[in-house]
Order: C-alpha cells, then sequence, then structure tokens
C-alpha cells in the first residue's frame, strides 16, 4: 500500500496525521505539529494552537533538499526518517495528547517528549495564553540521568557536564544564552525561539520554557560523533568567515587608552622592543556622548594621522563602539524622531544609567543598522578602521526587566535573544557594502548565527581571580560546541587586577599562558590604581586604568609574556589551519576533551584541560601558587610534553611539574613538534 494521506473508509475514524509533502502532519483539538527533514541527519518539530504554522527561520538557515521516509502506520502512530534520525509521533489514548520520539539509526531511543502519566493528564506541548494572541509555552521530554549535556552559550559556572543545571534563555553582562546542547547519547538539540525563558535540565524532564512566543519550534540531529554533530549544526545555522591574519597574533588593549598621544607611545614601543603586535585596541569614550560614533577631538585631535602611523607598524586599529544614546547625544533627537531606539513600554524612557540617561538603539530595525553604519563609516571606516569592538551588546539594561522594552521585531520577552545577533550584522553588512572582506568584529554577547557576522565574542565583564578564569576555560569550550568558534577573554580579567600587586601579576602571567591558545589572543583590564580625567569643560570623563602593556608587570614577568608571543607567532601556520576548519566546516578552534576521543569516557568529564585543534593538548594552571597540576591523557594516542620533549602513554593521568614561566602542553603523536622547547 502507498503511505500517502491515507482514508480508511471504517466509520468514526479521525485522521490525525497526514502526509504533506516531505513533511509529516499532526492535528488534534486545536495543535498542529509539522514533523520535516531540516539538513542532514536532522529534523525540525514546529507546532501551533489555534493558528497556522508560520513560515520562515529565526536562525536555521534553507535546508538542502532531503527526501525524507515517511509512514502513516495506523490512525494513532507515524513516522519519520531523514538518514540517521527517525522521529515516532503517537497519539496517546488517555487525553489524546502528542508523543514524539527520537530514534538513531540502531533504533536506541535519543530523546522522548514526555509521555502524558495516564490520569495525570500531562502535555508535552503546555501553551498558555496570553493577551494579544501569544503564549507561555513549555514543552517537556524525558531525562536520561545518565546523560551528558553540553553547549548552551556561556554561563559563569565552573562545570562542563550541564545535567542538573537550570539555565537563564536570556542575555546579561558576561552570559550569552545561546539555547544548542551536544548530548552525550548521540544528538544535538535546538531550541529554536529567541524568547526570554528558562531550560531546567532535570533528572526526571528537561523543560523549556518561553515566556512569550507564537510557536512551539525546536530541531535535532544525530551522528555518530561530537564532530558529526557539531558539522550538521554548523550546516544548519551558518559558519565563520576566514579569520583576517591580524586575527592570529596578539592584540593589545586596556581601560582605556584616553587619547591619541598614549596610544602611539604604546603602539611605538612594542615596534622599538620588536614585540609583534597584530592588533591595538582603542577602547570607550574616546567619544564625547555616547551615540556621537566619533572621536572626541579634545582628545584624538587628527585621528587619521593615528591611523595611518598605526598602519605603518603593521597594526590594526579597533575602536569600541556602544549601542548607547545619550539623550545629551548629537544624534538623540534625530534617532527619537526617526523611531530607530528601543522602546520602554511605560515610564521614564531610561534604560541604563551610565555617565548620563541612556537608551539603546534598536539593532533590529533595518532603517537603524543602516543609519548607525553610515555614521560610522564616516567617522571611523573611512579613516582606515576595519575592525570594531562591539560592547554592550546584550544589550546591558540596567534592570534586566525585560519585559518593560520592545525591539522593532516585537517585544523583548518574545524576541530579545536576536539583539546581540543584529548588532553584529549591522556592522557585517555595512563592512561587505564597503568592499572589505576580512571581517572580524570583537562582541561581547552572540546568539544562534551572529558567527556568519564576523562574531569574535569575549566573555565579559568578569573579574581578576581564579575562580573567574577557571570559568572561563568552561565559557570557552561551550562557546565553540554552539557554533561560536572565534572566542577570547580579557587576559588577567578585567575587574579587581593591580598591575603591581604580586598576586595578580602571577594570575595574569598564568592566564596570559592560557591566552596564547585561544582562538585569539588579547589582554585587556581595568587595572589598578584609575586615574581621574576631566576634560576643558571641567567635565568629570571616563577614568583610565593602570598600565596594562607585557613590560608593565616586572622583568621576570615580561620575559615570560614576550616568550608567550613568540609561540603565539610560530603556531601562526597551526592557528590559520583551525581558523581554516572553522570557516569550511564549523569546527570549533577550542574543543573539549571528547570532542577530539569520545570513546573516552573520562574525556566527558573534564573541566579544565582542553584540546586547540586537534594536535595540541592544553592544561593551563588555574590554582594560586600552584607549580604543577594532574593531567589526563586521552586514550588512543601517545603525548609529548612540549617543554621537555619527554613521552606519555595516553589513557592514563600524570602529575606534571609547571613552573611559573611554563604550563603543561602536550604535543598529540608528536605532532607540532617545532614547540618542542619552545615553552
Amino acid at each position: 500500500m502507498r503511505l500517502e494521506r491515507r482514508v480508511l473508509e471504517r466509520e468514526g475514524f479521525m485522521q490525525y496525521f497526514e502526509k504533506q509533502g516531505n513533511a509529516l502532519i499532526f492535528r488534534q483539538d486545536g495543535e498542529t505539529v509539522r514533523v520535516e527533514p531540516w539538513q542532514k541527519d536532522s529534523l525540525r518539530v514546529r507546532g501551533t494552537l489555534l493558528s497556522e504554522i508560520e513560515e520562515g527561520s529565526i536562525a536555521l538557515l534553507d535546508p538542502e533538499p532531503v527526501e525524507a521516509e515517511i509512514e502513516l502506520v495506523d490512525e494513532l502512530k507515524a513516522t519519520i526518517k531523514n538518514g540517521k534520525i527517525q522521529a515516532v509521533l503517537e497519539l496517546q489514548p488517555w487525553g489524546q495528547k502528542l508523543r514524539i520520539t527520537f530514534l538513531n539509526q540502531k533504533g536506541e531511543v535519543l530523546l522522548s517528549e514526555i509521555a502524558n502519566g495516564g490520569a495525570l493528564c500531562l502535555r508535552a506541548h503546555d501553551y498558555r495564553a496570553l493577551k494579544g494572541g501569544a503564549y507561555q509555552l513549555k514543552v517537556s521530554f524525558d531525562a536520561n540521568p545518565d546523560e551528558k549535556i553540553y553547549g548552551m552559550g556561556r554561563y559563569q559556572q565552573e562545570r562542563m557536564n550541564l545535567k542538573g543545571c537550570n539555565l537563564e534563555l536570556a542575555h546579561r553582562n558576561s552570559q550569552a544564552s545561546i539555547p544548542f546542547y551536544v548530548s552525550s547519547l548521540g544528538y544535538g538539540f535546538l531550541w529554536h525561539n529567541a524568547a526570554v525563558g528558562e531550560v531546567h535540565f532535570g533528572t526526571n524532564t528537561t523543560e523549556w520554557l518561553a515566556r512569550t512566543t507564537k510557536q512551539l519550534d525546536y530541531w535535532v540531529t544525530a551522528g555518530d560523533t561530537p564532530a558529526e554533530i557539531e558539522e550538521h549544526f554548523a550546516d544548519a545555522i551558518g559558519k565563520v568567515p576566514m579569520m583576517p591574519e591580524y586575527g592570529l597574533g596578539f592584540w593589545q588593549c586596556k581601560l582605556r587608552y584616553y587619547n591619541q598621544e598614549q596610544v602611539l607611545n604604546v603602539a611605538r614601543e612594542y615596534k622599538k622592543r620588536g614585540i609583534p603586535l597584530d592588533v591595538f585596541v582603542i577602547d570607550y569614550y574616546h567619544w564625547p556622548r555616547c551615540g556621537d560614533y566619533r572621536f572626541d577631538e579634545e582628545y584624538f585631535p587628527d585621528p587619521k594621522a593615528m591611523i595611518d602611523e598605526l598602519h605603518e607598524m603593521g597594526i590594526e586599529t579597533m575602536v569600541s563602539i556602544w549601542p548607547q544614546i545619550d539623550w545629551r547625544s548629537e544624534n538623540y533627537e534625530e534617532m527619537k524622531q526617526q523611531g530607530l531606539l528601543v522602546k520602554s513600554n511605560a515610564g521614564v524612557d531610561v534604560q541604563m544609567l551610565f555617565h548620563g540617561n541612556n537608551v539603546f538603539l534598536d539593532a533590529t530595525n533595518p532603517r537603524t543598522r543602516k543609519y548607525v553604519w553610515e555614521k560610522v563609516k564616516k567617522n571611523y571606516a573611512d579613516l582606515g578602521i576595519r575592525t570594531f569592538w562591539l560592547d554592550e551588546a546584550e544589550p546591558e539594561f540596567s534592570t534586566y526587566e525585560y519585559e518593560c522594552y520592545r525591539y522593532a521585531a516585537g517585544p523583548v520577552e518574545e524576541i530579545g535573544n536576536i539583539y546581540p545577533r543584529e548588532y553584529s550584522r549591522m556592522f557585517y553588512e555595512g563592512q561587505k557594502e564597503n568592499g572589505q572582506e576580512d571581517i572580524v568584529n570583537l562582541v561581547r554577547c552572540a546568539w544562534l548565527g551572529s558567527q556568519k557576522y564576523g562574531a569574535l565574542v569575549w566573555s565579559g565583564d568578569i573579574f581578576s581571580t581564579y575562580e573567574d578564569f577557571r570559568k572561563q576555560i568552561c565559557a570557552g569550550l561551550h562557546m565553540g560546541l554552539c557554533g561560536i568558534p572565534w572566542w577570547t577573554t580579557d587576559i588577567g580579567g578585567f575587574h579587581g587586577g593591580v598591575t603591581e600587586d604580586p598576586d595578580f601579576q602571577e594570575l595574569l602571567v598564568r592566564w596570559f599562558q592560557f591566552g596564547t591558545f585561544c582562538p585569539v589572543m588579547r589582554i585587556h583590564g581595568n587595572r589598578g590604581p584609575r586615574e581621574e580625567i576631566i576634560n576643558k569643560a571641567g567635565e568629570v570623563r571616563e577614568g583610565t586604568g593602570a598600565d596594562n602593556e607585557v613590560w608593565s608587570f616586572g622583568e621576570k614577568n615580561y620575559e615570560i609574556l614576550i616568550k608567550f608571543i613568540g609561540v603565539r607567532e610560530k603556531m601562526r601556520d597551526y592557528t590559520r589551519s583551525l581558523m581554516t576548519e572553522a570557516h569550511e566546516k564549523g569546527t570549533p578552534v577550542m574543543r573539549t576533551m571528547f570532542y577530539e576521543f569520545p570513546e573516552d569516557a573520562a574525556c566527558w568529564d573534564i573541566s579544565d584541560a582542553y584540546m586547540f585543534g586537534s594536535d595540541i593538548l592544553v592544561a593551563p594552571i588555574v590554582r594560586a601558587k600552584a607549580t604543577s597540576r594532574t593531567v589526563y591523557l586521552p586514550a588512543g594516542a601517545s603525548w609529548t610534553l612540549a617543554n621537555t620533549g619527554d613521552v606519555y602513554e595516553g589513557g592514563k593521568a600524570y602529575e606534571i611539574e609547571a613552573p611559573i614561566e611554563t604550563l603543561p602542553i602536550f604535543l598529540r603523536d608528536g605532532k607540532q613538534g617545532y614547540l618542542v622547547g619552545e615553552i
């Protein structure tokens, strides 16, 4: 029998399932669910209540054509298969509620929505009506207590396995919510929804909650290895461009180089000392008011000459851009009149208090993106600046009361998580239109698809502590699994470091060693003691921190830091090859141990060591005063300790000596042997 739309003649038969082209459709009691193939070995599930399913996509790319195998088994059951994944849809007799179960090609259960629980009358899809036609939506799945979960973006916690975690689906300074995870059971799951909400990875159930939404939408992919799952995910949401050559070396930054003379003096000193420097970063408040989008002529009287001199030294100039618009900005009234700003739903329209009353530009509005880029082009890009620091990208509402604000794209509670992606998009599309090809912009937050727009994400305003240092290792690894291969931190942390404090100097050296083996190596921080800045008009301006250059922390430490800049330079060909993999396949640059060694069970529990590409195992020193640490070396390879050349057998843990001038770096099967003796 051909399994098309089935019509049975039995009196009273209800047709719950039907095949519609390449999709399987379910209808019952006002709910419509559509399951269809969406890229290789992957299925997309959408559902609505009392309305038609919306077309389009908030993050998923249009899929390559794939022919699904659909079977209408009987009136209560149907299946749809796409390569290595199959969904079984069943109508449960008690309460007549749908349950979807996902299987791999071996018939093993990957993931299953909850059953109705008989007399409990539970619902896997729980729609709660809100005013205006939207819903609060909760979607529940059975939880396997032995499952391990990784990804979900950047949360400030010192853990890799997210099983048992409760996570907010919203952005904050130092938090980027990217709702995709990789499971140890062999699948990847994407909550394809930009609403503010929550996820609870319980041991009995997994529950996803969107505070305000119009439909259910999630995506599941299957793969035999984490690498295969990641490549499917990258095909579904897009890949990074190729990292420019200036992204491979060392970047100098601090809060803040407040005038043109400071910038040039520091850059000239790097040149004089022969220290390679790829990018010099000019931080915030180089402008008069937030929203002016230009240099303050009092402190930067000839920015074109400054940029030209930096270029002559072979150094790219990066400038900070904020999305805040001060009420006193020269552009505020026009942007307000033109409707280019985020709108407060009630009360006084102040969205952030910082050096005055500020509101945010609306990056979801195409007209805003055009308006702001034209200002940026005129006052920065036309001077020769090719890379931008997109700070405050969450955006950083002073109170994070998301229900108070609305974007052109919709209420923040319903659509808010797209903001950082659209902020990156504004610059990327402007740079492209300006004829630029090699694009990378530093940004504090990201969402699904940010990588397509040249987003290099850093970990936000973290503290200068070993605890925060350890958290960043986890954060970078999770971000790599979420399709964001370009990632970095403020080397040394942002808050609390005092340049002349020996304890801080030790932390900075250890962080600097770690930063050498991050996708991008960038030093930054708000170093103490700070200096107050007052302009000619007598106004207090944003202050400047203490020195933060590699020669600022004592001669002994200086020798260590420049050694590791040299190591970074020696790795340039290798790092470029990792960036090529990221561009072509979506592969993380900084990888969890299990990514490379999924068959080694011990690798799924390691949170303080990782792979830099496939060949280099990095084990940072992450405890104060430590001069050694235990390192587990994965089975299936031999490992060469880079600073001694000693060879170790895999599948065992070793105590490795690491005085302050070095850290444990192991080379897989002797590859990248040029590093032996350099570290």
